[in-house]
């Protein structure tokens, strides 16, 4: 994100997401887009909780878990993230939202 505006994820309550085989399995509501994401995507996912800062998560979940700087990590985790609000799996907030339900759950 070119303006690092992105201060908090959270997931969307209408989504259709599952674990399987160490994989993140989501379905968009709003255009029925199927998305798999990998392992790290996965981790920016499950910790999209609304409460906590995107570069938060980048910093304890995805730098030093996969070896990557935090430069191009948060880099990445802005874009994955504006790429999953534009499909309605996210939503990204400038203050903390209220609770999101689960990762790994079947949303409805």
């Amino acid at each position: 994100m070119e303006n690092r505006q992105i201060k908090y994820v959270a997931r969307s309550t209408a989504i259709a997401a599952r674990m399987l085989d160490g994989e993140m399995m989501i379905m968009s509501p709003v255009d029925s887009t199927f998305f798999s994401l990998n392992e790290v995507a996965s981790a920016i996912w499950q910790a999209a909780d609304g409460q906590t800062l995107l570069a938060d998560i980048v910093d304890s979940r995805i730098c030093s878990a996969f070896g990557i700087d935090r430069e191009t990590a948060l880099r990445d985790a802005e874009e994955f993230v504006e790429q999953l609000a534009k499909h309605g799996i996210l939503r990204i907030c400038t203050t903390p939202v209220a609770n999101t339900p689960p990762s790994g759950v079947f949303h409805r």
